[in-house]
């Protein structure tokens, strides 16, 4: 029954993407750039843990 669940979860996730990339491809656009945002401040706040880790949480 999870799996089922899971499939759909996925099959209206992917539905609902290319609703909007057909609908609205600028606002599309947006969403793909505030995700790639958000990956990458991430990967940063990460690397300055990482650091901050390295240096003896100084």
């Amino acid at each position: 029954m999870a799996v089922n669940a899971k499939k759909v979860a996925v099959y209206v996730v992917v539905v609902f993407g290319l609703y909007v990339i057909v609908t609205d491809p600028e606002k599309a656009s947006d969403y793909v750039l505030v995700g790639f945002q958000g990956i990458s401040d991430a990967a940063s706040a990460l690397g300055d843990f990482a650091t901050w880790v390295a240096n003896g949480g100084k």
